[in-house]
């Protein structure tokens, strides 16, 4: 499954592959491989990607285009 929306929120922050995989330490290979959709991302780096961007998993995974977190 390809998360389009990881590397657009990561675009939008004029971020490199490089740099974000740098802020959840990991490799830019595998940070590579989740925006492609090769690799599955594990729940872990989904929660690291929500909190840095400060939005829903929903919206992170496509279930939802509200980007604010229900508090």
């Amino acid at each position: 499954m390809k998360f389009q929306r990881i590397q657009d929120l990561r675009n939008d922050a004029d971020l490199s592959q490089k740099q974000i995989s740098e802020i959840l330490h990991i490799s830019q290979r595998s940070y590579s491989h989740y925006e492609t959709g090769s690799r599955n991302i594990p729940i872990e780096m989904l929660i690291r990607l929500a909190d840095y961007y400060d939005i829903s998993l929903d919206y992170l995974v496509g279930r939802t285009d509200n980007k604010r977190l229900q508090k």
